[in-house]
């Protein structure tokens, strides 16, 4: 199975049936939270929702088609992190992600895809890289931002989520970007 060690306190690792409760009390405790910019949350009202999906995300795994991960911080599921489809004849892909309120602010997600973005880039050997937000996340914009990608545009109406319309901003980068941001990227966050 897929694990991954970030850092001391990071750790992202493919999710299996017997977490689908621990997965599924965070969603619940911050339902109201994640509901603001993600469409599914209202279709996951228990841990048994999470049976036909978990299977999905294994199988995409060993299809080598990417990935949705458990983020742990401190050992406690805190997140999580998805690479979605990978278009091998291109090098593309996207990520996507979400934290736990409590969890925000500590650096998780940004230490998370740096690492996460040299594991692409060196081991998959992908070229390209995209993260689409809701233009009013704030918080989940600053990410992309912070690591150096570049605001490609607009996507208008681009999500439907629940009773209105969301804009999506598309940021992406490139190996030749990363290579070059990856290390001021670094040297910015330690100070």
């Amino acid at each position: 199975m897929f694990s991954f060690k970030v850092d001391e306190e990071i750790s992202i690792e493919l999710l299996q049936q017997h977490q689908k409760e621990e997965l599924f009390t965070l969603i619940e405790e911050n339902r109201e939270y994640l509901r603001k910019w993600l469409a599914w949350v209202d279709n996951r009202t228990s841990a048994k929702d999470f049976e036909p999906i978990i299977p999905i995300w294994i199988k995409n795994y060993a299809d080598n088609n990417g990935f949705d991960a458990g983020i742990r911080y401190q050992g406690k599921l805190a997140g999580m992190v998805g690479l979605h489809y990978i278009d091998w004849k291109n090098s593309t892909t996207s990520i996507g992600y979400f934290l736990a309120e409590h969890a925000q602010g500590k650096g998780i997600v940004t230490r998370t895809l740096t690492s996460l973005l040299d594991y692409i880039f060196g081991t998959l050997k992908i070229n390209r890289v995209e993260i689409q937000i809701a233009v009013h996340n704030r918080k989940s914009i600053a990410i992309p931002e912070r690591l150096g990608f570049v605001k490609e545009g607009i996507k208008r109406d681009g999500q439907w989520l629940y009773d209105h319309y969301e804009d999506l901003v598309t940021y992406s980068t490139l190996w030749k970007d990363w290579q070059k941001n990856k290390h001021s990227i670094f040297l910015t966050y330690i100070k």
